[in-house]
């Protein structure tokens, strides 16, 4: 224990101490989010900050465990029970805008020739919840913190001009402003960051008088987007050990190993999202979870400030073109597909 900390302690606080006026900075500015400020303070930092030193190992210590351990935690955020029974008007229109990015990523980063995991990166964070679905994608195909970083930028310039500008939309295409529900369910299923989701939907209660009604839909329609984390990095697991196994990177004996290729971080994810599920339904309030989602939250930001620590912001903007071309693809197909979807199932 002594050893761990004498080697990780020192970077561990650096991400910290950053971390924490990042996470108050969000607070007060949640389009941006402390996600984003933390990587954009790390990588201003690390121009000025070249020889880290003892601070080294830490840092990427947190950068890959301080992340699984985040993850972990947004599980206790989910009552399954209630997201499976209210999502499901919205799961129709979940599974083709996230099938819809998907594809949309993999053709581009073949046409546009745009790294791998980047493109997945950017793909799965558009077409489920932003920076946590980056956050739980990332260790299952090995991403490293150049490819998360500009991976994180692009959905952030696209969550502030989805909580900017759809409201703007909403409006122009003329749905309903007596009722939340169908701009609830625009907003939870086209909008990827939960941040930017909350935002454009409490705009929406606030033009036109609804209470909460559109952000309580948004929310529990994005939660239900969330579980998509699920299934997708398990066959990205499988799909990345298979891709080592037939080059011979890791597994030199030539046999798949499914238990190496498991993510037990996501296993513990979906043990804490039925702990939780459980305890509410024998009353247990869900306020009693609320800290732990806190808490995660602050452990993201710990994490994306260790990411800006390690990442070289000249080479991102250098390399930033065409994985804002394909962020704004990703982005245009979702907002696309989700209107043409309502408009089939005669939500608006």
């Amino acid at each position: 224990m002594k050893s761990h900390l004498k080697n990780f302690g020192p970077g561990l606080a650096v991400c910290f101490a950053i971390a924490i006026p990042a996470w108050l900075l969000g607070k007060v500015f949640p389009v941006v989010g402390g996600a984003v400020i933390a990587i954009l303070a790390g990588m201003v930092i690390t121009l000025f900050w070249n020889d880290k030193g003892v601070c080294d190992p830490g840092i990427h210590w947190t950068s890959k465990y301080i992340l699984q351990a985040a993850v972990v935690l947004l599980g206790f955020g989910m009552d399954l029970g209630v997201i499976l029974q209210t999502g499901r008007q919205s799961l129709p229109i979940i599974v083709c805008t996230i099938s819809t990015s998907l594809i949309l990523a993999w053709l581009l980063q073949k046409a546009l020739h745009i790294p791998g995991k980047t493109s997945i990166l950017i793909g799965v964070g558009s077409s489920i919840c932003g920076g946590s679905a980056i956050a739980a994608t990332a260790p299952v195909i090995h991403a490293d913190d150049d490819e998360v970083a500009q991976s994180i930028s692009v959905i952030f310039f696209f969550n502030v001009l989805a909580a900017i500008f759809f409201p703007m939309l909403g409006h122009a295409l003329g749905f309903s402003t007596t009722s939340g529900g169908p701009f609830g369910i625009f907003a939870g299923t086209a909008v990827n960051d939960t941040s930017s989701v909350t935002a454009a939907a409490a705009t929406w209660d606030s033009m036109w008088h609804l209470g909460t009604q559109t952000l309580d839909k948004a929310v529990t329609v994005k939660l239900t987007r969330t579980l998509a984390i699920i299934p997708i990095t398990l066959v990205l697991a499988l799909y990345q050990a298979r891709a080592e196994n037939n080059g011979g990177e890791k597994n030199k004996a030539g046999s798949f190993s499914f238990r190496r290729a498991f993510p037990m971080f996501i296993l513990y994810f979906v043990i804490a999202a039925i702990i939780t599920t459980v305890c509410i339904h024998f009353g247990v309030p869900a306020a009693a979870f609320a800290p732990l989602k806190e808490l995660s939250k602050f452990m993201i930001i710990m994490a994306m400030a260790a990411i800006g620590l390690n990442s070289n912001v000249i080479k991102l903007i250098k390399s930033g073109g065409k994985p804002i071309v394909l962020g704004a693809c990703c982005w245009v197909g979702i907002t696309v597909v989700s209107l043409l979807m309502q408009h089939v199932m005669h939500i608006w």
